[in-house]
Parts: structure tokens; C-alpha cells; sequence
């Protein structure tokens, strides 16, 4: 069946990979290149490196208002933009959602379910509709989030997971109204959600820097000096730093940060 993709980010850009295997994937819908790093040079996202390399047309505008999808079925990962209403009528949109909805819907699930400390997570496939991640399920699968998983094991098992779900939903899918109970919201990440409280209990800041880890970063201090820290463990009750990148340096081992102390 032909479809398109609407994806940006690194979630989306394996889904579109993975759809692209095995469907005409028509077009990629992303958002526009955006200033990053440094120098503020204009990058793309990642999932229009993945459709580039597959050949794939890519489609960036700014605005939505007046798109028309030119397809029967659009599927929607990681884009992380609101798809107006009139849009939603001239298509069947279904979103991977990463999470087992209706808990964290919004637009930081697989952070706020590490955060939270949940045992297990999910993909679940749903019709768009007007109201934020409230669309009928078409497929979901839970998972167990593991003591060593981080944002990016997460996130890279719930890319093969909506792979399959989304062969069981193609191409006409049998929907189901999400429970009514339950609902959560998972909030987009802002800078104090990176700030590492040391007063708060070893395994709660553990969560934190493992819902951040690889691709935002959590913040705090250690030896009078500020750093992101990548990874860590508790251990003796005690939290334990093992990779952390002093602001403006190189990501580097905890013990290569303290002998640089000296």
C-alpha cells in the first residue's frame, strides 16, 4: 500500500525505515531544518537523513493549515507537530505513540515513564483526533523498561515494536476507544526538569539522568564545578556518577573527571 510519514525525530526516522522495507512510502512530511550546535548551522532532522538516503521525497512546510496528505493513510512518529483538523479529514493519520496510552500522553512519554520510575512502557498505535493522544487504539504492546535502560534503549525498542504493530494495523485497522481511566500527561522537558536536585533520594535522580541520557542531559554540580551527567549508578544508598561532561569539555569517565581535579 502506498502511504506517507510524518516524522522528525530519531523514533520516527527508525519507524520510517522500517515502513520503507516493506511498503511506497510516498513522501516524508518533517519539520524544517533548524540552527543547531555551536555554530547554529542549519541541520536537518534526522528522519530526513533516513528518507534522503532511502530515495524518499521530503516535504518540510512551516504550517499545516492548508495541507493535503494526497494519500489514504499517513503515519505519524516522533513529528512533533499538531496536525489541524481539517487535515485529520482527508486522511486516516495514525501516530506511534511510545507509551501505554491513555498514561503519558503528550509530548515527553518515554522521559516522564523513566522519571516516574514505571516497570514497563509500551507503543501504542491510535487514530488521530483533535484531543492531544485521545484517539482510538488500532494496536498497543507493553514492554519492561529495564534497571539499565535509558531515553535511548527505550526509544530504539519502541521503533521495532511499532514496526510490527503497525503490520498488524495496516492497512485498514480495527479501533478501539482508549480506557477512560488512568490518563496521564507526559509534559515536554524544560530546563528544570534537567536540574539534578542533590537532596532528593539516589535512585529518583538515577531515573532522571537515565530519562535524559543520550540526548538532552541532566545538570548539576559536583566538586563546585557544573556538569551534564550522562550516566550513573547507585550504589551504598549513594548516587555514583560513571560518565559526566564538564561544561564546555569532552564527555569523559567519572574517575578521568577527578583526577583532572587535582
Amino acid at each position: 500500500m502506498e502511504l506517507a510519514v510524518a516524522a522528525t525525530a530519531p523514533l520516527g526516522a527508525d519507524v520510517l525505515e522500517r515502513l520503507a522495507s516493506k511498503h511506497d512510502v510516498a513522501y516524508l512530511l518533517t519539520r524544517p531544518d533548524r540552527p543547531q550546535g555551536r555554530g547554529r548551522r542549519l541541520a536537518p532532522p534526522p528522519a530526513k537523513e533516513t528518507a534522503e538516503r532511502l530515495g524518499i521525497e521530503v516535504r518540510q512546510p512551516e504550517r499545516l493549515d492548508d495541507f493535503d496528505p494526497e494519500v489514504d493513510t499517513v503515519v505519524v512518529a516522533a513529528y512533533g507537530v499538531l496536525i489541524p483538523e481539517a487535515a485529520l479529514e482527508r486522511a486516516l493519520w495514525l501516530n506511534v505513540h511510545p507509551s501505554l496510552l491513555p498514561r503519558w500522553r503528550g509530548a515527553a512519554p518515554i522521559e516522564r515513564a523513566l522519571m516516574a520510575g514505571d516497570e514497563e512502557t509500551g507503543v501504542s498505535i491510535i487514530e488521530l483526533v483533535p484531543e492531544l493522544d485521545a484517539g482510538p487504539l488500532a494496536a498497543q504492546q507493553a514492554f519492561p523498561i529495564r534497571a539499565e535502560d535509558d531515553f535511548g534503549t527505550v526509544s530504539k525498542r519502541a521503533g521495532e515494536l511499532a514496526a510490527d504493530l503497525l503490520e498488524e494495523a495496516l492497512p485498514e485497522p480495527t479501533l478501539h476507544p482508549q480506557a477512560a481511566d488512568g490518563v496521564t500527561y507526559a509534559e515536554k522537558i524544560g530546563p528544570e526538569d534537567r536540574r539534578l536536585d542533590w537532596s532528593r533520594p539516589p535512585q529518583e535522580l538515577l531515573n532522571r539522568i537515565r530519562a535524559l541520557s543520550p540526548h538532552i542531559g541532566a545538570r548539576g554540580e559536583l566538586h563546585g564545578r557544573p556538569v551534564t551527567i550522562w550516566r550513573a549508578r547507585v550504589e551504598g544508598g549513594e548516587l555514583v556518577p560513571v560518565e559526566v561532561q564538564p561544561d564546555g569539555g569532552k564527555r569523559m569517565e567519572y574517575d578521568a573527571f577527578l583526577r583532572g581535579l587535582r
